[in-house]
């Protein structure tokens, strides 16, 4: 009985190993075995590309990261659908510093909202850290904007899609997507990073507020790339 729970159990385990790996891995699919609402008519490429879904695992896979992971970080984005190729693809690169900055904004307020000692960095609650979090919700992004250099567009993928209700659009029409594909040196990312948290900490008046924001950003940037490689 006890080596048949035992084989059970690894079983669960190597299942679970197994899966996880799987989740992990980025394979290039061909359109057609990609259930979506629509069809894809038209693209710049046969393949849609890893890096679209996942750049920094797409990095890794493809030896980016051996190569240049030291000095770079990569980030993906993709726009809704728009009417026209140009368009999309003029907005995936234009947007790209507005997705880094938001993306790092959306970091620094997880990480004030993070336990401190069993309590929430900045409570939500009092009326003191109400000028933070305005700062934060509505500000912050556009600070970093500023404070983003050396961003480099590195490759575009767009798309001709046929939404159609058969396959569960709420209409049909015809949409161009298109991804953008970006690089920054990391020094540059770090630097963003630190000076946004600076930003955050200088926008607290209340002394006690400001030594709790202080605690939870610190080594923000540090935590920023561990968070994009998974290891947070």
């Amino acid at each position: 009985m006890k080596k048949t729970v035992m084989l059970l159990a690894f079983a669960l385990v190597f299942t679970s190993c197994s899966s996880t790996k799987k989740e992990k891995e980025l394979v290039e699919v061909e359109h057609e075995t990609i259930k979506k609402d629509y069809d894809v008519r038209d693209a710049s490429s046969n393949i849609r590309p890893g890096w679209v879904e996942d750049a920094t695992v797409w990095a890794e896979e493809y030896g980016k990261t051996a190569k240049d992971g030291a000095d770079f970080r990569f980030f993906s984005f993709e726009t809704e659908p728009k009417v026209s190729r140009e368009i999309a693809c003029n907005l995936a690169k234009a947007n790209a510093k507005a997705d880094i900055a938001g993306e790092i904004a959306t970091f620094i307020d997880k990480q004030l909202g993070a336990s401190v000692e069993g309590a929430p960095s900045i409570d939500p609650n009092n009326p003191k850290t109400q000028p933070l979090r305005e700062f934060v919700s509505n500000t912050l992004a556009e600070k970093i904007m500023a404070l983003i250099h050396g961003a480099s567009i590195m490759k575009t993928y767009w798309e001709k899609r046929d939404y159609q209700v058969t396959k569960g659009a709420k209409k049909d029409y015809i949409g161009f997507t298109c991804a953008s594909l970006v690089r920054m040196p990391v020094k540059e990312l770090q630097k963003a990073i630190d000076e946004a948290a600076n930003h955050v900490v200088n926008a607290v008046d209340d002394p006690g507020t400001k030594e709790n924001v202080k605690k939870a950003l610190n080594d923000a940037s540090e935590n920023f790339v561990k968070a994009k490689q998974g290891q947070l």
